[in-house]
């Protein structure tokens, strides 16, 4: 039986019904949970292989307005850091995966898609609203909160993302 997403779906919703404006916050650095999702073709793909790289790890939903802006932005921000360090991880979250392949079919992507349908992986990660996205040092610390997305959450991502990039 899959867990209902509503308290997700409810923040979302607030959001928009706001305005949108993003959440953005430090963490206090604790442990990513050890959480495995699957790639596209099925392979277990797990948080742990990225130890030693910053992570950014991204939740959405083809249902989630703001993740329709979200989605290229993140993966430009992968485009152009991979190189130096960054992965980025978009988990899909959607309880139909023929729902997240038309999203995906409507938004060209380099970065790696991942799938949940069960939401055991926000759950772990704490997640309140959609798009949520956490990012990772290399030592596997959580250290930065995003939650919802407007075009000003941008500039934090990249100061962020300088700040674990720099640190060795």
């Amino acid at each position: 039986m899959q867990k209902p997403m509503i308290p997700i779906v409810v923040v979302a919703l607030a959001g928009i019904v706001s305005g949108g404006a993003a959440k953005t916050t430090p963490t206090s650095a604790r442990t990513a949970p050890n959480v495995t999702w699957q790639s596209a073709e099925g392979a277990p793909i797990r948080i742990a292989n990225y130890k030693g790289r910053v992570v950014l790890v991204d939740f959405w939903a083809s249902w989630c307005i703001p993740c329709k802006t979200s989605f290229p932005a993140l993966d430009a921000l992968f485009r152009e850091y991979q190189p130096q360090g960054l992965d980025v991880l978009a988990v899909n979250l959607d309880e139909r995966r023929k729902d997240a392949d038309a999203f995906l079919a409507a938004h060209p992507h380099t970065m790696p898609v991942l799938f949940d349908a069960k939401g055991e992986s926000p759950l772990a990660f704490g997640v309140k609203g959609m798009p949520t996205s956490f990012l990772i040092d290399r030592l596997g610390a959580v250290r930065f909160t995003h939650m919802g997305y407007t075009g000003n959450v941008e500039a934090a991502y990249r100061a962020e993302i300088a700040q674990l990039l720099s640190e060795r």
